[in-house]
């Protein structure tokens, strides 16, 4: 005898649909009415639909296509509706009243067309017209699955806040009449770099989270991963795309290694690299690669770079056969790809430990007085390192105690609290 399917099926059902199809059922659906904020609400509705019926009614076979389908039948009556839209309706309504449902629909639309709509909604939702906040908080929001409140409790800020960046940032589209398109030539260059900047952002803050009491945010970290992946198979001949998740799938193997036991940070030389993750390395690798295979000349870009220093540290089985020299000539050539302080840095880190402490110190002291750097926490904690490697001790507790009141971050401000301690 079959068992009966418990009350919280369908509600089970409907919240992991939501999950993993609402972006491509907004995609779809946003393709027809040509606003995000109008999509959403349509796929909300289609939640609802779902809700009432699939009690009575029991689950359909394929659930993501039944709410894709009933989501574009409300569309075209939306579309219907309106007689601006009405020359649209004649171009489409043919073939989308064919696909629109009016019971169970199991068979789901052609995969083909989910993915362009999917891709157009990456670019719209990270589009540089937004703020950056607003970029994370849609994106998280429209292409994540997240809720605000879960979107307020990643960032540490306010469900209000995170509600009004969303309300804003599809009042934005819509009254900058933002095309739902995927962009070519010059402008695809540009808006790409602002969708792969959103998901390195997103990933940056479960990685190394901004402030609150842990040092790792792994939901984000997942989100941002799951993104890129997307984004690769939407864009496979883009080899920044792949950088940028041959990047994150090598970050993300470090993450167990990260903290110890009661939650604290554990640095890069004395981490267990038994507990970085061979797999997520190895598929770090395999993104490299397809970098580099599709990759057109004019070398190769910042995530590609990136990826590549990261692949450094994951090629050596212990701290000391890290290859120092070749990840100061890669920082080299990302800080002449793209000039940034924080790379700069970065590169004074690895120099010093190529060519020894007083090389890096000198790049360093050269980033004092630079205004980007002033409140960046990390400055005076990597000249700290290199005084004590120096013998300066005294000075160096110094710099740690100014980097320990510089973090908002909890788990940072304890670990360098814990160095200035042993300075003295």
């Amino acid at each position: 005898m079959t068992p009966e399917p418990s009350a919280d099926a369908p509600a089970h059902a409907i919240e992991t649909v939501f999950r993993i199809e609402s972006p491509r059922i907004i995609a779809g659906v946003a393709r027809i009415v040509r606003d995000v904020g109008i999509a959403e609400e349509l796929a909300q509705d289609a939640l609802v639909a779902a809700l009432e019926q699939w009690p009575r009614e029991g689950v359909p076979g394929n659930p993501g296509a039944w709410l894709m389908a009933t989501a574009k039948h409300r569309a075209i009556d939306l579309v219907r509706r309106r007689e601006r839209y009405a020359r649209k309706l004649v171009e489409m309504g043919r073939d989308l009243e064919a696909s629109a449902p009016h019971g169970h629909v199991d068979e789901p639309a052609d995969p083909d067309d989910i993915d362009d709509d999917l891709l157009r909604l990456v670019f719209t939702a990270c589009h540089p017209v937004l703020s950056a906040e607003a970029r994370i908080a849609l994106t998280l929001r429209l292409l994540g699955g997240l809720t605000t409140v879960e979107i307020a409790r990643a960032y540490l800020v306010p469900e209000a806040t995170v509600a009004q960046r969303i309300v804003r940032a599809k009042r934005t589209l819509a009254a900058k009449a933002v095309a739902f398109e995927v962009p070519y030539g010059p402008e695809r260059e540009a808006r790409l770099g602002s969708v792969l900047e959103v998901i390195y952002l997103i990933f940056n803050e479960g990685y190394a989270a901004t402030a609150g009491d842990d040092l790792l945010r792994p939901a984000l970290c997942e989100d941002a991963l799951r993104l890129a992946r997307v984004l690769a198979e939407l864009m496979p001949k883009e080899p920044e795309v792949h950088g940028l998740v041959a990047l994150l799938e090598i970050q993300a193997s470090r993450s167990a290694a990260r903290t110890g036991p009661s939650g604290e940070p554990v640095l890069l030389k004395d981490q267990q690299r038994s507990r970085w993750n061979r797999l997520l390395i190895r598929r770090g690798f395999a993104a490299l690669a397809r970098a580099e295979a599709v990759s057109t000349g004019g070398g190769p870009g910042p995530y590609v770079l990136q990826a590549a220093i990261a692949a450094c540290h994951a090629h050596a089985y212990t701290y000391e056969e890290t290859d120092w020299a070749r990840i100061a000539t890669l920082y080299g050539l990302l800080a002449a790809r793209t000039p940034s302080p924080v790379v700069e840095l970065n590169r004074a880190v690895a120099v010093s430990m190529a060519e020894g402490p007083e090389a890096g110190l000198a790049i360093v002291d050269a980033l004092v007085a630079e205004p980007a750097l002033r409140g960046y926490y990390l400055l005076p904690s990597v000249r700290g390192d290199l005084l004590v490697r120096l013998g300066r001790v005294e000075e160096a507790r110094g710099e740690f105690e100014r980097a320990a009141s510089l973090t908002r971050n909890e788990s940072e401000r304890g670990l360098l609290l814990g160095r200035a301690e042993e300075c003295g």
